[in-house]
């Protein structure tokens, strides 16, 4: 099996924001968002090009840590999770999930990711935000752990 490319998995994390903000949104079955988007033939939700397997990972992995993964983010908000706008809490914690979980992609990668999706989808200047917040983060991860950004 060939190792995804860069392109892929950009634009998985960008689906999986998209499935996770409606995920966010509306509550809907985490599964029943995954079949539309992996049946979904539009130019916006295009799967053809992106990594899937990728995009599963990030949107039943980020539900399933969202406590965990809140409780790397808390400490470095400055406001109430509840008051994050509901794209950039998205993006952050997808970031987070990239940062704790995802041993194979380095910390610099993660933060330039979210920091890009921020640029695409949040408010103008959202990713000064989110590239402050992941960088405190990977940070403390840093402290207490092995992994290293390249």
């Amino acid at each position: 099996m060939s190792k995804p490319n860069f392109k892929s998995r950009t634009l998985a994390r960008e689906r999986s924001l998209q499935a996770l903000y409606q995920w966010q949104l509306t509550g809907q079955a985490l599964q029943e968002i995954e079949l539309q988007f992996l049946a979904e033939d539009d130019e916006h939700r295009d799967m053809k090009q992106a990594d899937v397997a990728y995009f599963q990972k990030l949107l039943h992995g980020i539900p399933a840590q969202l406590g965990q993964l809140d409780g790397h983010l808390e400490p470095c908000l400055d406001r109430s999770i509840t008051q994050v706008d509901p794209i950039e809490l998205v993006i952050l914690r997808l970031g987070c999930y990239e940062l704790t979980q995802s041993e194979e992609v380095p910390f610099r990668v993660a933060i330039n990711e979210a920091v890009e999706l921020a640029k695409k989808f949040g408010a103008e200047r959202s990713h000064k935000y989110i590239n402050g917040v992941l960088d405190k983060i990977a940070k403390t991860i840093t402290k207490g752990s092995a992994k290293v950004s390249p």
